[in-house]
């Protein structure tokens, strides 16, 4: 028996090339393509001379992209992945120290919305000979600990490579992580800079091409029997379509079983664009950012199918909205199937919605049901008809958010076909939630499972590195675009075009309505409230930064100037930020629903009582 062959690589030459020969099946394409799109990386000290060399060797298979900030490429990284649903990934690269721990958010970020980015920190030196080496953190009580510990709370799999060998076990085990649809989510492998450069004689079948496998698991027969049990009870059945429905490719499962079962349907803030805006059965946003529509329906319903939903908070209104309801949870992760006492089925969304179609055979929702949701979800798209509208505001009043996302709207040919808008955080996400109209999935891109302000930017380079051929509409408020805005260089630099539409209600506005909601005063969000210096506070010139970036950008005052100017953004060849004023105490007064936000027990102001008074009322309506 001959020995198996062998080639001797360093540890980093090893692990790029693993990465760089995995292959993926796509249904975009119709054949295979690589799984990691290419890798981000800002290099240091911890990275450059391993890491950066093996890069450097692998860049034709296996693309590197340079960035501004490391939170930023690792955002971009994981919009990447949430837009190819999880199909494709990207890698993460960091210096140790500071380097290494601004990617820390971004894990927290890919961990709280399941999705997945591989993250390659720099580490410290394994030998211990230059201990301590420039921005160790030294733990007095652990002479093992490094900066990167902190990545273990915050990844699905956490791995130290000790010895170039260990890459043998620790790789596939992370690929099976980023590839599992239960345990998706980010996976850190600390890279000690030392061992980076070791070598090792690793097996050449190591590195053949692999196509990866998604696997999609359908219910168990005593959990779909239950479940069946449960529906053909149900007269006025509801249906969450949560993120998991884009993620199991099952719109079009959703779909049919809408249509057969006359079954309406909410969306969750992940899920949204399962179900094309103008289906008669599409209710629209459910919750706390919710329409009136999905809201009511699910006050009434007596049976909730929640698809591929993690029921966070928002969704349930505190688990305030549909209490009154029985609850069937189709999900892939028992620990989200099994909330709120919910009848379980652990089950990928397209085959949990196809078996329990073909074993409810005829079984549909009441005729007066049906009714209810096709008058309801008619009268909410009338509705955000009139909201988006084309009309002009008098001076000296503001367009609110809403009056932008119509203008943007109307600024594409088809915007529910061929625009992605992309946002995370203050108050668009309800906005963009209740009046953004798609028609293909994945259209809505909005990270609201962390809520991470400075998402915005960043993410919408993932988006387009995702989706060149679409356009990408950025939305995202002041607040957001100062905590991060780099990557517009870096989406110039990459010729990757991005719409950024900045709405300037100076401060944070979403926050200061929720202080004043809560009985607290205007108080450190709004620029005028907050404690200020001789000077005051900046009038920021948001084109002239975005220019300085490399972008084009202008200024806008109206609806009308910024149709004309977003017009001007479409035929741009590269990046185009347009901002515009907004007023930041409008919001849209239809739908919504009680979220829990708990306020103070004791106060000296009146307005703090009463909302405490409030709010222990509305916590009777809470189902525990």
């Amino acid at each position: 028996m001959s020995a198996a062959k062998t080639i001797r690589l360093t540890m980093a030459q090893a692990l790029v090339r693993y990465l760089a020969a995995l292959r993926v099946d796509t249904a975009e394409t119709g054949n295979e393509v690589p799984l990691f799109g290419g890798v981000f990386s800002i290099f240091g000290h911890g990275n450059v001379a391993g890491l950066g060399e093996a890069l450097y060797q692998y860049r034709e298979q296996l693309p590197t992209y340079r960035a501004h900030n490391e939170q930023a490429m690792a955002h971009a990284a994981i919009a990447y992945a949430k837009t190819h649903m999880r199909r494709r990934m990207m890698a993460v690269t960091s210096s140790i120290g500071p380097g290494a721990t601004n990617l820390l958010t971004a894990a927290a970020l890919a961990h709280v919305n399941r999705l997945p980015v591989l993250l390659l920190p720099g580490d410290i030196f394994v030998s211990r000979r230059p201990d301590p080496v420039l921005q160790q953190l030294e733990n007095f009580q652990d002479g093992g600990v490094s900066a990167n510990d902190a990545f273990k709370p915050l990844s699905r799999y956490f791995d130290r490579i000790y010895y170039p060998e260990q890459l043998l076990t620790a790789l596939p085990r992370a690929i099976q992580v980023l590839t599992d649809a239960a345990q998706c989510g980010p996976v850190t492998l600390a890279l000690p800079q030392d061992v980076q450069t070791m070598a090792y004689d690793y097996p050449v079948d190591f590195f053949a091409p692999k196509t990866v496998k998604f696997r999609a698991q359908g219910p168990a027969a005593d959990e779909l029997q239950a479940a069946l049990e449960l529906l053909k009870t149900a007269k006025q059945p509801l249906i969450i379509a949560g993120g998991g429905v884009l993620y199991g490719e099952a719109t079009e499962a959703l779909r049919c079983f809408a249509e057969k079962h006359a079954v309406p349907v909410a969306e969750t803030q992940a899920g949204k664009s399962a179900l094309a805006w103008r289906h008669p059965l599409q209710l629209g946003a459910l919750g706390v950012t919710g329409s009136p529509a999905a809201n009511a329906l699910a006050q009434k319903a007596d049976v909730v199918i929640a698809v591929g939903t993690r029921l966070q908070d928002f969704t349930t209104g505190s688990h305030s909205l549909f209490g009154q309801a029985k609850l069937l949870s189709i999900n892939v992760n028992a620990v989200d199937a099994l909330k709120w006492q919910a009848t379980p089925m652990l089950s990928d969304a397209r085959l949990g919605l196809a078996a329990l179609s073909q074993g409810l055979k005829d079984w549909r929702a009441s005729t007066g049901w049906h009714a209810l949701a096709l008058e309801q979800a008619n009268s909410w798209r009338a509705t955000v008809d009139s909201i988006t509208g084309r009309r002009e505001i008098e001076a000296p009043a503001l367009p609110y958010d809403g009056e932008v996302i119509g203008a943007v709207q109307r600024s594409s040919i088809d915007s529910t076909v061929h625009d992605i808008v992309v946002c995370a955080a203050g108050t668009l996400p309800a906005e963009l939630h209740k009046l953004w109209r798609t028609s293909t999935p994945g259209g809505y891109h909005v990270e609201y499972g962390y809520s991470c302000m400075g998402y915005e930017i960043a993410g919408g380079l993932g988006v387009k590195l995702a989706q060149p051929d679409r356009d990408v509409i950025v939305m995202v408020g002041d607040g957001s675009y100062l905590m991060m805005n780099s990557e517009i260089a870096t989406s110039v630099m990459l010729d990757k075009k991005l719409i950024i539409v900045v709405l300037d209600n100076r401060g944070y506005g979403c926050i200061n309505r929720l202080q004043q909601a809560c009985g607290g005063a205007p108080f450190n969000n709004m620029l005028e409230d907050c404690l200020q210096g001789q000077h005051g506070a900046p009038a920021i010139d948001f084109a002239a930064h975005a220019k300085s970036l490399g972008a084009l950008a202008e200024n806008v005052k109206t609806i009308a100037q910024l149709e004309a100017a977003l017009q001007r953004a479409r035929a741009a060849d590269r990046t185009y930020l347009v901002c515009i004023d907004t007023d930041p105490t409008r919001t849209t007064e239809e739908g919504g629903c009680w979220w829990e936000v708990a306020v103070p027990e004791v106060s000296q102001r009146q307005q703090v009582q009463t909302a405490r008074a409030e709010y222990e009322q509305a916590r009777h309506s809470q189902k525990v």
